[in-house]
C-alpha cells in the first residue's frame, strides 16, 4: 500500500473533476485518476490534423445542461457565446425547395419564418403550443436537478390543470402522439423532434419512451433549452476546472493510469493501479465512478453497478475548412445558416424509416445529421494565420448509426456512413463540401470520422453510447430513491459520478455534483 484519500475519483473528464474540486474545497484529500494521457475525457480539444493550427472539440462540443451554479461555487471562468443563428432546416423535394431560418432571441420572426415555411396557420398554432409545452417542464425541473431525487407524484402535483397537458404529452404517453397532431409539416415535425434522437435509436411512437427521456435532456438547459458554445473550445472547461482543483492543494491528478481493480470492503476501497510507475495499490475511504469499468475488475463487496444494454447510434465528423462553400438555392448567406444548428434529412417520415433500416443492420440510404460551425461563434480556436485566411470548422453529429452496423468491416462501414453524411451536405451546396477542405501538413484532408465502435475504443463508452447507458427521468418512480441523489450504488463507499447515474448526460457537471453533495451529507460536510 503506496498512499492512502479520503476519495478516490476514477475518470478525468469534467464530471470527475467537478467533484473532486468540491470534495478538495471541503477538506477531503482526493486523488483523480485518468486512462488517458491528458485530463478531459469526451470534453476535450486537440489540434487533429498535422500542421493545423486548429483546437478542435473532439467528441462533446456544445453546452446546455451546465448550470451557472456550479461554474459560480468553484470559481470558473468560462464564457458562454450565443449562436446568433438558432437552426437551418433546408428541404428540397419535387414541390420545390423550402427553409426555415430560425434565430437565436426572436420570437417574432421566428413565428413568421415557420409561417412562410409551412403555408399552414395550424402549424404555426402547433408550434406554438408544442414550445408553451416545453416551457412548462423547462421551469418546473431545470432546478430540481442539482438537489436531491423528488417522485413523479410530487412533481405531477404542482401542476395547475392548464399545464397538466404539457405533462401528459411529453412525459406520460410517446413524443410523438402529441406531435403528430400539432404539426402537419413533415420537416418541421423532424425539426422539433431530433432533439429526441441524439445519440439514441428511437422514434416517435416508441412505447419505451426513450424518446421522451432523450428530449427532456436536451431542452431543460438552462430553464429554456439554449445551447451555447464555450469560447476556446471544450478544452477551456477542462482547462479551467483543472486550475480551480490544483488551487486546493487538495486534489492529486495522475493521468496514464490504469484501473486493474476495486475492492470495497466496509471500512475502506482498495484502488489497483496500473502505470509507467508500475502496479501499485491505493486505499481510500471512498471511491467515485466516472468511468465504465469491465465488471471482472470489481472484487470484494458487491456495487451493483447497472450493466448497460443500450447500444449507442452517434457518428461524429470533424473537419477543417479552408473556406465556407456557397449554397445552391439559400437566400442566407453561409456564415448566416452555418452559424446554427444546419438539420440535414431530418424529416420526421425521413427519420423514421433510416431508424428502421439502421435497426434491421443496414447502413441508413439517407442517414438524418446535424452539422454546425464553431468557428463562426467563437474564432479563437483557430489561430490568427487561419482566421485571417478564411479557414473554418465544422462538425457533423449523425444519428441512426447504431454499434452494430461497425462489427463487422468497421472500417468499410465507417468509410460507407461518412460518404452518405458528406452526401447529405452537398445536396444543399453549390460545390462538393470535399473541395472546401484544407489539406493538412501531410497532404490529406481534414477530415476525422468517428463511429460508435470508434467511440467504444477512444473512450471505453459502452457499445459506443454517450450516455453510458439508459437514460433515466429527471425524477424517481421508486419511493426508496426519494431524496436520494441519484447516484448511490449497492455499496455505501461507491458513488457514480458519471453520465450513467440518473440526470446524467451530456455535458452537465450534475453527476459530479451530485455525487459530492451525496458523499459530504453522509460525512456531515460543508464544501463552502
Amino acid at each position: 500500500m503506496k498512499s492512502s484519500y479520503d476519495a478516490v475519483i476514477v475518470g478525468a473528464g469534467h464530471n470527475g473533476l467537478i467533484a473532486s474540486a468540491y470534495l478538495a474545497r471541503a477538506g477531503l484529500r482526493t486523488l483523480v485518476v485518468e486512462r488517458q494521457a491528458t485530463l478531459g475525457g469526451a470534453s476535450c480539444s486537440e489540434r487533429l490534423f498535422p500542421g493545423m493550427d486548429a483546437k478542435l472539440s473532439v467528441f462533446s462540443y456544445l453546452i446546455s445542461l451546465l448550470p451557472a451554479k456550479i461554474l459560480n461555487d468553484l470559481g470558473v471562468r468560462l464564457s458562454l457565446l450565443q449562436r446568433r443563428t438558432a437552426s437551418w432546416t433546408p428541404v428540397g423535394s419535387e414541390k420545390g425547395y423550402r427553409e426555415l431560418i430560425l434565430r437565436s432571441q426572436d420570437p417574432a420572426g421566428n413565428q413568421k419564418a415557420i409561417s412562410q415555411f409551412t403555408k399552414r396557420p395550424s402549424d404555426l398554432h402547433g408550434y406554438e403550443q408544442w414550445a408553451k409545452m416545453e416551457g412548462v417542464l423547462q421551469s418546473m425541473l431545470w432546478p430540481t436537478l442539482w438537489k436531491p431525487l423528488t417522485s413523479r407524484q410530487s412533481l405531477m402535483e404542482r401542476l395547475e390543470a392548464s399545464q397538466k397537458k404539457a405533462w401528459q404529452a411529453l412525459i406520460e404517453e410517446p413524443l410523438g402522439v402529441c406531435l403528430e397532431s400539432l404539426i402537419q409539416d413533415d420537416a418541421l415535425r423532424g425539426t422539433l423532434f431530433t432533439d429526441a434522437k441524439i445519440g439514441v435509436s428511437t422514434y416517435g411512437q416508441d412505447p419505451s419512451l426513450l424518446q421522451n427521456r432523450c428530449f427532456l435532456t436536451h431542452i431543460l438547459g438552462q430553464g429554456t433549452g439554449q445551447w451555447l458554445v464555450p469560447m476556446g473550445g471544450m478544452g477551456a472547461l477542462i482547462k479551467e476546472l483543472e486550475r480551480v482543483n490544483q488551487a486546493t492543494g487538495q486534489v492529486t491528478l495522475r493521468t496514464s493510469c490504469e484501473i486493474t481493480a476495486i475492492a470495497p470492503d466496509p471500512h475502506h476501497v482498495t484502488v489497483g493501479l496500473e502505470s509507467d510507475q508500475g502496479n501499485e495499490w491505493i486505499q481510500a475511504d471512498h471511491l467515485l465512478l466516472n468511468a465504465c469499468l469491465p465488471p471482472e475488475r470489481v472484487q470484494g463487496d458487491p456495487i451493483g453497478l447497472p450493466i448497460p444494454v443500450q447500444e449507442g447510434s452517434a457518428f461524429k465528423i470533424n473537419m477543417l475548412l479552408k473556406k465556407l462553400p456557397a449554397l445552391k438555392q439559400s437566400v442566407a448567406r453561409p456564415e448566416e445558416v452555418f452559424a446554427g444548428t444546419v438539420h440535414l434529412d431530418e424529416g420526421y417520415q425521413g427519420m423514421e424509416k433510416s431508424y428502421l433500416e439502421s435497426m434491421n443492420g443496414q447502413c441508413p440510404t439517407k442517414p438524418p445529421c446535424e452539422i454546425y460551425c464553431h468557428s463562426l461563434t467563437d474564432p479563437s480556436i483557430l489561430s490568427p494565420a487561419l482566421q485571417n485566411s478564411g479557414y473554418q470548422t465544422l462538425t457533423l453529429f449523425g444519428l441512426d448509426m447504431p454499434h452494430r452496423l461497425f462489427t463487422d468491416e468497421p472500417e468499410e462501414q465507417r468509410n460507407l456512413a461518412t460518404q452518405r453524411y458528406l452526401d447529405a451536405i452537398n445536396q444543399h451546396l453549390a460545390e462538393p463540401i470535399q473541395d472546401s477542405l484544407a489539406m493538412d501538413a501531410d497532404g490529406k484532408p481534414c477530415l476525422s470520422a468517428m463511429s460508435a465502435m470508434d467511440l467504444e475504443e477512444h473512450l471505453r463508452l459502452p457499445k459506443g453510447h454517450i450516455f453510458h447507458g439508459d437514460l433515466s427521468w429527471p425524477f424517481t418512480d421508486v419511493e426508496e430513491e426519494i431524496g436520494r441523489w441519484g447516484v448511490e450504488t449497492q455499496h455505501p463507499r461507491v458513488l457514480v459520478c458519471g453520465s450513467s447515474a440518473k440526470r446524467g448526460g451530456a455535458v452537465s457537471g450534475l453527476p459530479g455534483h451530485n455525487a459530492a453533495m451525496c458523499l459530504l451529507e453522509r460525512l456531515g460536510k460543508s464544501w463552502a
